[in-house]
């Protein structure tokens, strides 16, 4: 007991150690938690659109083939922004990410640089569902009237369940130039050479 006594004693008369003191953080401004404008690409929705999107462009056709899981695909054929004016359609193909969820992809079709129609009146639209298990399609669009106007038309690609300020994913563009006359003679010339060889 007596030995006890005397080791407490003797911590005691030992200084105590003191605990050492952390420097106090200033508060940091709130713009330091987020994300620098310096190191954010801002989103164009006057491009092809992305994100939901993994490629997207614009065709003369389209075709069918059976994809990787056995699901149908949507390809384009002859993929091109350069259209005659006699095109019975311009198609745009696209393929999208995975999807938990159905909704619909819209395109509405403006002549953006087009001598006498205005670019801000829509000459076209069209409109396709997809499913939960799609990964892939196309929209089409017609000549306003039987065939196209030379000049430069741009599609506003909108996903949703409607069409919103909110819709807007990206915006397509395709040109459509006059059929040239040498093309047409080269036309007759290939026609005239296969009539020989029959």
């Amino acid at each position: 007991m007596a030995i006890a006594t005397v080791v407490a004693m003797a911590l005691s008369a030992l200084p105590a150690p003191q605990a050492a003191e952390l420097p106090i953080t200033p508060n940091a401004p709130i713009p330091d938690f987020q994300n620098r404008l310096q190191d954010v690409t801002p989103y164009d929705f006057d491009a092809p659109p992305q994100g939901l999107f993994r490629a997207i462009t614009t065709a003369e056709g389209f075709d069918e083939e059976l994809g990787f899981h056995r699901s149908h695909e949507i390809v384009p054929v002859k993929p091109t922004d350069r259209f005659r004016s006699d095109a019975p359609a311009v198609y745009i193909v696209f393929h999208l990410h995975q999807h938990y969820q159905g909704f619909q992809v819209f395109g509405r079709c403006y002549p953006e640089a087009v001598a006498g129609l205005d670019p801000n009146v829509m000459i076209g639209h069209d409109a396709m569902q997809v499913a939960l298990e799609d990964d892939s399609g196309y929209l089409t669009f017609s000549p306003p009237r039987d065939t196209w106007k030379p000049g430069r038309y741009k599609v506003e690609i909108h996903v949703g369940e409607q069409i919103n300020e909110m819709s807007l994913m990206g915006t397509m563009r395709f040109t459509v130039v006059a059929p040239s006359a040498d093309s047409g003679n080269r036309e007759k010339n290939v026609e005239s050479e296969t009539g020989k060889t029959r």
